[in-house]
């Protein structure tokens, strides 16, 4: 009889791309965890990304993970979502294997609500992982009894209270570090900081915008960086394994985010690891992650507000200062070992 793998990991890894978004690179944190843990050859990975050419393929791949691995472990964004979990359910016809969806962003609860067949299809996972209560508690609300709570997670190495970095004057410096769109709240945080330095009559805040510029979206950028002072600055892409020692220096990280999509975005991890506070807006799920205790919260799309809690921060720097410590306590929650570990126990 054939030994079977304990798992396949079935997602957008984009194997020949250097791909920056947030669901692959959750997809690949995933794995390569799971590798690690379970070792290499107990993972067979598949591979969803390629457009037309890959569907086409996915039908008898599917099939042929089914056949030969215990547990089957999805992490699709919406389109693949219509195709996997149908294809899945058919399978399961023929091989009795455990089906795990793993959930990047905070999309599923409203997307599942008017397709019924898909949900129905759904509640029959041995378990849907997403990232926060809150989307647990959306999707129970409609019937689901397999949702469990996977907060997003990342393998850092978070700085010591010892390496802490703490601002001591003029000017502080900001970043965002995320893919670098409109709907990441970008122009937003450029407007608050030129806001607050015009107020105020000096360069009181520099920021650095970083990530990965989205495609669709080179334009709007190209035309918003000739807006750019001198103290506001495009630093381009930081490898994945440089985001804490990158971010280490700043004073905090601006989020001010309004992207549809958004679950717990892994930048906020980043921003623990690295001991820095993170400001954001109170979208979506961010209000679960960013307690008061790691950094401060305003209303979206409201510059203003952004404004007035910069002004602040910059005439209080010690209240800053003190939630560094907070941050690096914070990222040991969201460590791949803790997450993935808890994730294993249900693959037996």
């Amino acid at each position: 009889m054939m030994k079977l793998k304990k798992v396949c990991a079935c997602g957008h890894f984009g194997f020949d791309e250097n791909l920056l978004n947030g669901q692959t690179i959750k997809t690949k944190i995933v794995t390569t965890e799971l590798e690690r843990r379970l070792g290499a050859e107990e993972v067979y990975k598949l591979d969803t990304h390629g457009g037309i050419k890959a569907a086409f393929k996915l039908p008898l791949q599917i099939l042929k993970a089914m056949r030969i691995c215990k547990n089957i472990v999805i992490f699709p964004a919406k389109n693949g979502l219509r195709v996997l979990v149908p294809l899945l359910s058919f399978g399961r016809l023929f091989f009795r294997r455990k089906l795990h969806y793993v959930v990047i962003g905070g999309w599923l609860p409203g997307f599942v609500k008017n397709k019924k067949i898909l949900a129905k299809q759904l509640k029959k996972f041995d378990g849907i992982y997403v990232e926060t209560n809150t989307m647990k508690n959306a999707l129970e609300e409609q019937g689901f009894r397999n949702v469990k709570v996977m907060p997003n997670c990342k393998k850092l190495t978070s700085l010591t209270a010892s390496e802490l970095v703490y601002a001591d004057g003029e000017p502080y410096k900001l970043c965002t570090f995320s893919r670098v769109m409109k709907e990441k709240g970008i122009e937003d945080a450029v407007r608050a900081v030129k806001a607050v330095n015009e107020r105020l009559g000096r360069t009181v805040y520099e920021l650095d915008i970083y990530g990965q510029i989205d495609a669709s979206q080179s334009e709007w950028f190209d035309n918003l960086q000739k807006e750019f002072p001198p103290y506001i600055r495009y630093g381009g892409l930081v490898p994945f394994d440089k985001s804490v020692e990158t971010l280490k220096n700043y004073f905090a990280l601006l989020f001010p985010t309004y992207y549809e999509g958004e679950g717990f975005a892994g930048t906020v991890i980043d921003a623990f690891a690295a001991g820095i506070p993170v400001i954001a807006s109170d979208w979506r799920y961010n209000s679960e992650i960013i307690s008061s205790d790691v950094g401060k919260l305003f209303p979206t799309h409201d510059v203003a507000a952004l404004a007035d809690i910069l002004e602040n921060c910059s005439a209080t720097v010690h209240e800053i200062n003190e939630l560094k410590y907070n941050c690096i306590s914070k990222a040991a929650e969201y460590s791949t070992s803790r997450v993935i570990g808890d994730f294993i126990k249900h693959l037996d």
